[in-house]
């Protein structure tokens, strides 16, 4: 069987979605075998997103550049500059301002294609994009364009791990083997 990792991010834990979110899965057929709450450390974080990574923080700025154009905002007049590398640093840090704000849910799953089941059932990583009847289609409307204006990250609900290479990397980031069960 297939595992991979969920977090039900702080909008999600505040809004008491979590019970919805976790029906979704189950009523699919894949089940929980580890979870947890917990604030999750900036260091955690550093290393779960990879903004610990010089190219990792250089391609988010490159992104949050790219959606500034797409929508005709001035980036230098936002960030006082267009190098991607300093638009990125300011965004991971709102990144892991919010995901360090509150409590996440933090969730092992496992079933049959459990990643590429989780990633249909959570929609898109922007919600503006996401269509009903996914996760992030139904409970939000955020999009990069509003949290850049906002100064703040996008609140897409969930995070879920896009590879099976991905969610075996997480699943140690954020578990214990003896927090895994089998059942």
């Amino acid at each position: 069987m297939e595992q991979t990792v969920v977090l039900i991010k702080p909008d999600g834990v505040k809004r008491g979605i979590v019970g919805e979110i976790i029906h979704r899965f189950e009523r699919m057929g894949l089940k929980i075998v580890g979870m947890k709450m917990v604030i999750p450390k900036k260091t955690l974080l550093d290393k779960h997103y990879a903004t610990d990574k010089a190219s990792t923080v250089e391609r988010i700025g490159g992104k949050t550049i790219t959606t500034y154009k797409k929508y005709g905002k001035d980036v230098k007049k936002e960030f006082g500059t267009d190098d991607p590398a300093v638009v990125g640093k300011v965004v991971v840090g709102w990144l892991l301002d919010f995901m360090s704000s509150s409590p996440v849910i933090a969730m092992v799953i496992e079933g049959k294609h459990a990643v590429e089941n989780v990633v249909s059932i959570a929609g898109p990583t922007m919600p503006v994009n996401a269509p009903a009847g996914t996760i992030r289609g139904d409970f939000s409307t955020d999009s990069a364009a509003y949290a850049n204006e906002e100064k703040r990250a996008v609140e897409n609900i969930v995070h879920i791990s896009a590879t099976v290479e991905e969610a075996n990397f997480e699943k140690t980031l954020w578990f214990e083997p003896s927090e895994i069960h089998s059942y």
